[in-house]
């Protein structure tokens, strides 16, 4: 058995630690809002269910994000559940927020840019938003949802794949 190796947290063990966070994988989103250069999305793996009465979740943007201004500030987004599939989606997003090239989108009543083709879709309206570190915690009441049957998109220790049965 391997041993693990007990570390506190702190500046000189970041790299520790965001390898033993990293252990825990995480379905992989692309979050969409309207912001003032147009529609805007990033990928993120902080997704998480709240609660379902009322029905919440929360993602959580980095603060050194270039596009944390504009999510933090919007009032209405939508989170994208990303299938075995949409790798490319997911590096999309990753690279350049604005960059909606070859997706099927429809933009709600409300202005949000809403992704067809995902596993599952949340349209959301920002129920609070809380300081938490380098990140922002954004809870959203969900408006709207819809979902598929799939395989969706897994990321663990810095890679994408997929869950094998």
């Amino acid at each position: 058995m391997n041993m693990m190796n007990r570390f506190t947290p702190g500046p000189d063990t970041l790299h520790d630690f965001r390898s033993a966070l990293s252990r825990f994988a995480t379905g992989v989103t692309v979050v969409t809002c309207q912001s003032d250069r147009g529609p805007l999305g990033i990928t993120a793996n902080s997704f998480a269910s709240v609660s379902l009465e009322p029905p919440l979740v929360l993602w959580s943007p980095a603060k050194s994000s270039s596009r944390h201004a504009a999510f933090a500030a919007a009032e209405h987004f939508a989170i994208h559940v990303l299938d075995a599939s949409q790798q490319e989606v997911c590096k999309q997003f990753t690279r350049d927020g604005l960059d909606f090239t070859g997706l099927e989108v429809d933009q709600r009543p409300n202005g949000t840019p809403v992704i067809q083709g995902c596993l599952a879709q949340f349209e959301c309206t920002r129920f609070a938003a809380h300081d938490a570190g380098d990140h922002t915690i954004i809870l959203g009441k969900v408006d709207a949802a819809a979902a598929r049957d799939g395989a969706p998109l897994i990321f663990s220790a810095g890679r994408l794949g997929t869950f094998g049965n």
